[in-house]
């Protein structure tokens, strides 16, 4: 069957066999047109070959890449086995190379807001099966925090404002807002971004920076509208007027920034750093139920809360001791303490035992 090597394939041309991941999903399906940003997609997953309708190269296969490609297929079953591979995540892992394109490039080019939306309306149509608490992206590492934050936050925010009741138009905007929410980081010094040590407090003021350089960014971007661009230069305002840039308060602030900034600080607790190790997303839960006194929308935390915990009667985890066991009752007013009935069949009400706390969510 024809097929032609990534590097020669031109955007304009047709696929005639589907594209699949090393994970066994469809990264691009039969007949569709390549266009320029999935160039960087094919690149990114590693794909080599793709089968091009009129390509005159034809593809030998020997005895011994056929033994490689059966044991490139076994690997691949093993990681979809231990991983979901879901539209979702297919979904998922094009919007990251998608925007981590765009961050290497908004210094240098125009940001490809189309592009971008396209792609997240494509990621949104799965957004049934997200999960806050349990999503966990397929590839993770510590240089694509950013990038994962930017997708996860984009996913996250549009769950808030529909959560919350927002008008369903505003859903859509929300989650761009959350998804180019951290562009500015594009302009900071990567040394500071993946800094293990304590900054010291000039590069504390040039990593602030990165909400001015994101709106700076965004201002001129036609198609987006201003709340998205104040998401970027307010998700770190508080509503006690402590935060920063400009030490604004409560109605002063974008719903979107109030929205993108509840996201913002879930995932970056939950992600491991450079400098510090991912929290639980339970006791996380906690520390921003607190940070809504005086700091964060109540309404919009409250809200989030109470409707990531309530899906998970029945999930698998695993506590802070060790011990394994799965959630039997969640009661409202205590959401993030739940009862769960560890291995042995003993309850344990996490109410009751404070110093106890779920460390990890298993499925």
């Amino acid at each position: 069957m024809p097929s032609l090597s990534v590097a020669d394939v031109k955007p304009g041309s047709k696929i005639i066999k589907d594209v699949v991941t090393p994970f066994g999903g469809v990264l691009f399906a039969k007949g569709k047109v390549i266009l320029p940003r999935d160039m960087e997609i094919l690149q990114a997953f590693m794909i080599e070959l793709v089968e091009i309708e009129g390509s005159d190269a034809e593809h030998k296969t020997t005895d011994s890449n056929k033994g490689s490609a059966k044991t490139t297929s076994t690997k691949a079953a093993a990681i979809v086995k231990d991983r979901n591979s879901t539209p979702l995540h297919d979904e998922y892992d094009k919007m990251l190379a998608l925007i981590k394109k765009s961050y290497r490039s908004v210094t240098a080019v125009t940001l490809p807001i189309y592009e971008l939306r396209s792609q997240l309306e494509a990621l949104v149509i799965h957004i049934k099966d997200y999960h806050v608490l349990k999503f966990v992206p397929r590839m993770l590492n510590e240089q694509d925090y950013n990038y994962h934050n930017a997708v996860l936050s984009a996913l996250t925010s549009y769950k808030i404002a529909q959560w919350c009741n927002y008008p369903q138009k505003d859903w859509m905007q929300a989650a761009i807002a959350g998804l180019l929410h951290d562009i500015g980081n594009a302009k900071v010094d990567p040394s500071l971004l993946h800094k293990a040590e304590p900054l010291s407090s000039g590069e504390k003021e040039e990593m602030r920076m990165h909400t001015t350089y994101g709106y700076q960014f965004l201002r001129n971007v036609t198609a987006i509208n201003e709340g998205v661009r104040l998401a970027a230069l307010q998700h770190h305002e508080k509503i006690d007027g402590s935060g920063y840039p400009l030490r604004l308060e409560g109605s002063q602030i974008h719903f979107y920034a109030k929205i993108v900034a509840v996201a913002d600080i879930y995932h970056a607790m939950t992600r491991a750093r450079a400098y510090r190790k991912a929290e639980s997303p339970y006791l996380v839960l906690e520390q921003i139920l607190k940070e809504s006194f005086g700091k964060l929308d109540p309404v919009i935390v409250q809200t989030f809360i109470q409707k990531t915990t309530e899906l998970y009667t029945g999930t698998k985890i695993r506590l802070s001791d060790g011990r394994k066991g799965e959630i039997i009752f969640t009661d409202r007013s205590n959401p993030t303490r739940p009862m769960v009935q560890v291995e042995g069949g003993k309850i344990v009400n996490l109410a009751m035992e404070r110093e106890l706390n779920i460390q990890e969510i298993i499925s």
